[in-house]
């Protein structure tokens, strides 16, 4: 579906919608599933990180719809598209976007500037525990929608691959989002939290309110 870029009250609406999240939805049984957490403050990997060898190349098209994950991720978040090259690739749009609290604009020539971020990072997950799942279970996990979101590219870059104690997203509002995230991926592949990590998702849940 084509949507055209609608001027400023378009612009306002969806910034609002960055800032103004429905935090009660996404938070109800979350503090349950982090307390559910295994903690592991030293995991031991048996070897190190390699995003191609053990969770596959980026992007699959998983769900068989003819487009690669990316693709998909960016016209499931970009809040209004302008043009497509075909069916599957956006070349211009705009991002509401949840990790500054910020319009972007896309554009395909600059696609550095809008990225795809795994809100647990596949490094993250490794240490975590996905070294014992297979190899089927990590792809699925490179891919999982839930576990992706279109954001800055600075802000991604930044984050890399560390865990809720060591980054949060700069817009306040979205913390408790981000950290229900967090703890509904490491939940669904089993992976564990470090202490620290384990009280900084608690702190950012405390952040939620009923609207």
């Amino acid at each position: 579906m084509y949507k055209g870029l609608n001027g400023w009250a378009e612009q306002r609406d969806a910034h609002q919608s960055v800032r103004n999240i429905d935090t009660s939805a996404v938070a109800k049984g979350t503090l349950s599933d982090l307390d559910k957490l295994t903690v592991n403050d030293n995991p031991t990997p048996p070897e190190k990180y390699n995003r191609v060898e053990q969770f596959g190349p980026a992007w699959k098209d998983v769900d068989h719809n003819g487009c690669d994950t990316r693709n998909d991720i960016l016209a499931r978040d970009l809040k209004t598209i302008s043009d497509r090259r075909n069916a599957c690739v956006i070349t211009a749009g705009q991002l509401a976007d949840p990790y500054s609290g910020k319009w972007i604009d896309f554009r395909k020539k600059e696609a550095s500037k809008v990225q795809i971020d795994h809100v647990v990072a596949l490094e993250n997950a490794w240490q975590s525990g996905a070294y014992k799942l297979t190899q089927e279970d990590r792809e699925a996990l490179a891919n999982d929608p839930d576990n992706l979101l279109a954001v800055n590219g600075h802000d991604n870059m930044a984050k890399g691959s560390k865990s809720a104690d060591q980054w949060m997203p700069p817009n306040s509002a979205y913390a408790c989002t981000y950290a229900s995230k967090q703890v509904q991926i490491k939940s669904r592949y089993a992976l564990t939290v470090t202490t620290n990590e384990k009280q900084a998702l608690a702190d950012a849940l405390a952040t939620c309110t009923t609207n």
